[in-house]
């Protein structure tokens, strides 16, 4: 929405500091500003929109030929080689792409899959050859292709796929074969009906001359599926169509089997491992483990471009709550006769302020991903270090941003109440969509607990570094801290220093300092706690390991979550850093602080059980959360105004002012009403001989089955 379309309908006080609408959205459009303009643009074309109400076979189509119009006639393909027609831009390609939720989540989707998965295997794990005879097609939809990763029986743990690949060496062909039912490749967008090719992974089996058949591990082939002119699957070849599903069903999901179906040995994206023709294999990557890994972590942009997609969600999300919620009214509170907007309500607030909070913090996250992401593909970082801290990044805020969207989708849709509902105002068909980005590109409870193995690791790593004297002190100060924390003494401490002065407690509260080393405390602690836990495992048999790590499962995903939050804070406070305009400065350091003191108040238990907060200081949490709720409130409309996104993005009837013009129509013929002498007068102002009396009702007991029924007697 512009900032003019829905003022908030209480005015911001004098003093008040007010919002750079216009330079705050500039921030927020980060160093790509240029480039999503753009593909705003592009987004904004009813051409490229959902149109609701179609049949699954209709949607498909459509989205196919939207696909194939991107690919003609708008600026889709910077990720690819310049040689190629791309310009070699990754984070540029991926800020645009994200920008497609707000036309058709399907469309966005669609386009991850034949761009961003089939023709980014082929460049990230094929070699020149490859990209010179299979590229142009993938790029330009001649060729719509699918991504045969998952399974079946496999989703998350790709390593243990069925799928295999097996040399002959007398043909120099690779047969793909599916041993079993749960080794269908399964849920694969193109797979049903528009693939005529696959990039399949499966396990690399070869017998050298003479020598023993060798499991290479997952490997990515290049494998025709279909004839392009009939649609019919080539020999050997089956599959079944997913068929409507609880949301993106612009997508043709489906599954695929092979039987002995056999590729060129040139078919083989060989990257990071090759076999010569008489069944030799060689790779530049000794290490099995970190080749697969290496291989896997050359897609991490799907998990990149999701989570900018799902920020981008939950800010139309807001857009429309927050917007309607200026103006549309109900009850009268403070006057006799003016009902309030739902937005003055303080619990109101309380549903959608923290989450426009949490959309601010998730947001300047990810510009921080993207600008991670873009230093490693462009070659500018990339070493092992930047690929595994982007791949955890990734990790992190992919869950994070995913599960916010949902939640933020049924918040609005419920803060909406039954306009929310109506496919109209586009809530539900975004919550039905986005609902599976939480499990695909990774199941996010999946990546949380790599974020919290790469913690562990990390915290091993620096323990690693300490003499015997080092880890003895380690030791002692972890005794210590407990004992300061847990007893209480720092408890007594700290309620001493509270009494009788709530200000200072809030004060310290919203101090900066204060918030990142209550929220760094937490993951410190936590990943101390749970290292110390698990040493154990490192000298266990591997199965009582196993059950060790199985005990401990939870805490290493509330972990993970803690850091997380920690991340999106500290992105959050470097972003406000971009602010010049003073006033849009507080807004935001307002914004932070909910986004801080929320994370804090929902783990307060934890906080009071180690000790961190006394009770007293636990309580002005609280009390300060409902203060900057006060103060965000006549704000909250200029902060999604700055999401930049116009009614064309939006689409929502109840966002487009046709609330409020309803509301001041009501207003008027009401004020209308008490104005004119043939007004109707409220009963309880009425004289009492107006009102007539009637007898009063007694019950007597019906003798037929026992009922009641209610007679009226004569006084």
């Amino acid at each position: 929405m512009t900032a003019s379309s829905a003022r908030p309908a209480r005015a911001i006080p004098a003093d008040d500091p007010a919002v750079d609408v216009e330079g705050l959205a500039a921030v927020l459009l980060g160093p790509y500003a240029e480039l999503r303009r753009q593909a705003r643009a592009v987004a904004g074309e009813e051409r490229y929109q959902r149109t609701e109400g179609l049949s699954v076979p209709e949607h498909r189509e459509r989205v196919l030929e939207q696909l194939k119009t991107l690919a003609r006639e708008a600026d889709v393909l910077r990720a690819f080689p310049t040689a190629l027609g791309g310009r070699d831009d990754h984070g540029g390609s991926v800020s645009r792409f994200e920008e497609l939720v707000v036309a058709d989540p399907s469309l966005q989707i669609k386009a991850g899959v034949q761009w961003g998965l089939f023709a980014s295997a082929i460049m990230h794990l094929g070699t020149a050859e490859h990209h010179a005879q299979l590229l142009p097609a993938a790029m330009s939809v001649d060729v719509p292709g699918a991504f045969a990763m998952t399974e079946t029986g496999h989703g998350s743990d790709v390593a243990s796929i069925g799928t295999t690949a097996t040399y002959d060496p007398d043909t120099q062909e690779f047969v793909i074969h599916t041993p079993f039912r749960a080794a269908w490749k399964d849920y694969l967008g193109n797979a049903a009906v528009h693939g005529t090719a696959a990039v399949v992974f499966a396990q690399l089996i070869t017998a050298p001359p003479g020598g023993r058949a060798v499991n290479h591990g997952v490997h990515a082939l290049y494998v025709p599926l279909r004839d392009p002119e009939t649609g019919e699957f080539l020999p050997g070849i089956g599959g079944e169509d997913d068929g409507l599903k609880g949301g993106l069903n612009g997508i043709d999901n489906g599954r695929l089997h092979f039987d002995h179906v056999r590729v060129p040995r040139t078919n083989l994206l060989n990257r990071y491992g090759d076999v010569a023709p008489d069944g030799t294999y060689s790779s530049p990557i000794a290490s099995p483990g970190r080749r697969f890994f290496t291989m896997l972590g050359t897609l991490v942009q799907g998990r990149v471009s999701l989570d900018g997609a799902a920020v981008n969600a939950a800010k139309v999300a807001l857009i429309i709550a927050v917007t309607y919620g200026n103006q549309r009214r109900q009850f009268t509170g403070a006057s006799d006769t003016e009902e309030m907007v739902l937005l003055d309500y303080a619990e109101h607030q309380r549903r959608l302020l923290p989450l426009l909070a949490d959309t601010y913090a998730s947001s300047f996250a990810h510009e921080v991903l993207l600008e991670k992401f873009d230093a490693v593909f462009s070659g500018r970082e990339d070493n092992d270090a930047s690929r595994q801290d982007l791949e955890t990044l990734a990790a992190s805020l992919k869950p994070a941003s995913t599960w916010l969207a949902l939640d933020t989708l049924q918040a609005a849709r419920e803060a909406c109440g039954g306009a929310g509902f109506l496919t109209e105002n586009r809530l539900t068909s975004l919550r039905a969509d986005l609902d599976i980005f939480v499990t695909f590109e990774g199941d996010n409870t999946v990546l949380l607990q790599l974020v919290a193995k790469r913690l562990l690791a990390d915290y091993g790593r620096e323990f690693a570094k300490f003499d015997a004297g080092g880890v003895a002190r380690f030791v002692a100060g972890q005794a210590a801290s407990a004992a300061l924390h847990r007893t209480p003494l720092l408890r007594a401490v700290q309620t001493l220093s509270d009494v009788g002065d709530a200000r200072r407690s809030a004060g310290q509260l919203r101090d900066a300092d204060t918030q990142r080393a209550l929220l760094a405390d937490r993951v410190d602690t936590m990943v101390a706690d749970v290292a110390q836990a698990l040493r154990p495992a490192t000298k266990a048999p591997r199965e009582q390991a196993a059950e060790l790590f199985n005990e401990h499962q939870h805490e290493l995903i509330e972990m993970a979550r803690a850091h997380v939050e920690l991340v999106q804070w500290e992105a959050f406070t470097a972003g406000i850093e971009q602010v010049d305009d003073p006033g849009t400065r507080q807004v935001l350091v307002w914004l932070r602080d909910l986004f801080g003191l929320s994370v804090i108040e929902r783990n307060l238990a934890w906080y009071l059980i180690h000790g961190r907060l006394s009770a007293g200081r636990a309580r002005t949490v609280t009390s300060y959360i409902d203060r900057l709720l006060r103060r965000l409130r006549p704000h909250a409309q200029d902060l999604v105004d700055a999401f930049g996104y116009g009614p064309e993005h939006v689409r929502a009837h109840i966002a487009s002012g046709a609330e409020r013009e309803r509301q001041d129509e009501a207003r008027a013929y009401y004020r209308a009403q008490r104005a004119s002498a043939d007004a109707p007068v409220p009963e309880k102002q009425a004289p009492a001989a107006v009102i007539a009396k009637t007898p009063p009702v007694t019950e007597t007991a019906n003798p037929v089955g026992d009922q009641i029924s209610a007679e009226a007697t004569p006084a």
